[in-house]
C-alpha cells in the first residue's frame, strides 16, 4: 500500500496554491527524469500529495474553455472583489470560493493506474460515497466529468462538485471544486464547465443548512485513500 501526503492549506489566493501545486508536480517531475537516469537500486519513489484548500472568491477557466463563458468584465471582477484566471487544467470556466473544498491531487500514476478518464472516475466515486454519508445520492452524467444530483433527470440535474485535472508523464495536477456550504449566486455570472442548461447545487442548499465542512474533508479523505489504496500521511 503506498502513501499520500496530505496537506491541508487552509483558506489560500488561488495563485499561491497553484504555484505550490507547479513545485510539488515539477518536483516528481525532475525526480521520475533523474529515475531513468539510475540504475534501480540507486532510485528514489515518487511521492505522492493531496492538497484541500478553499480560495477567495475567484474564476477559473480552463485551456479549452470559452472566455465568452465569463459573464463579467474587468470592472464588474473588480467591484465584485473576484479574481479571474486562465490555467493550464481541462475543463471550461469554474468558480471557487469560500465554503468549497477544492483538492488537488499531485499524483504520479505510475503508483496507480495509466488511466486518465479512470483517475477522474475515481476522484468522482469518492465524492459521491461522501455525500451517500450524508445521506445524499449523487451520480453521474454520460459524456459529462464530476458529480451531479439527479442526473437522470435533465430538467432537475445540477452538478455539486466539478472536476478539470492535467496529467503529463502520468504526473497529474488540478483537480475538483466540491461545493459544501458555497455562495451559488457567484455562478449566476458565468455559463459553469460551459453547460447552459444545467443548475448548480451545495451541500448546504441540499440539506436546509450549513455543514461542518471539516467533517466532510475528513470523509473525503478516507474516501479517497480507500479508493487509491494508500495511507494518509501529514
Amino acid at each position: 500500500m503506498g502513501t499520500i501526503h496530505f496537506h491541508d492549506l487552509g483558506l489560500v489566493d488561488y495563485a499561491e496554491a497553484w504555484e505550490y501545486q507547479k513545485r510539488l508536480f515539477q518536483a516528481i517531475q525532475d525526480r521520475k527524469q533523474a529515475n531513468r537516469e539510475l540504475p534501480e537500486e540507486r532510485r528514489t519513489p515518487t511521492e505522492d500529495h493531496l492538497l484541500f484548500c478553499e480560495h477567495p472568491h475567484v474564476y477559473t477557466l480552463g485551456r479549452n474553455g470559452r472566455p465568452s463563458h465569463l459573464l463579467m468584465d474587468r470592472r464588474q471582477l473588480q467591484e465584485a472583489g473576484v479574481a479571474f484566471f486562465p490555467i493550464d487544467r481541462g475543463g471550461d470556466i469554474t468558480y471557487h470560493g469560500p465554503g468549497q473544498i477544492v483538492g488537488y491531487p499531485i499524483f504520479d500514476l505510475d503508483h496507480h493506474f495509466h488511466d486518465m478518464r479512470r483517475f477522474i472516475a475515481t476522484l468522482e466515486e469518492a465524492v459521491i460515497g461522501t455525500l451517500e454519508a450524508y445521506k445524499i445520492k449523487a451520480g453521474r452524467i454520460e459524456g459529462l466529468t464530476g458529480v451531479w444530483l439527479d442526473p437522470e433527470d435533465p430538467a432537475k440535474a445540477r452538478k455539486i462538485c466539478a472536476i478539470g485535472v492535467k496529467a503529463s508523464r502520468w504526473v497529474t495536477m488540478h483537480g475538483f471544486a466540491f461545493n459544501v456550504n458555497t455562495d451559488l449566486s457567484f455562478f449566476d455570472h458565468i455559463v459553469p464547465c460551459g453547460i447552459a442548461d444545467k443548475g448548480v447545487t451545495c451541500m448546504a442548499k441540499e440539506l436546509g443548512g450549513l455543514v461542518g465542512i471539516e467533517g466532510v474533508k475528513e470523509r473525503l479523505k478516507l474516501e479517497l485513500a480507500d479508493l487509491f489504496e494508500a495511507e494518509l500521511a501529514g
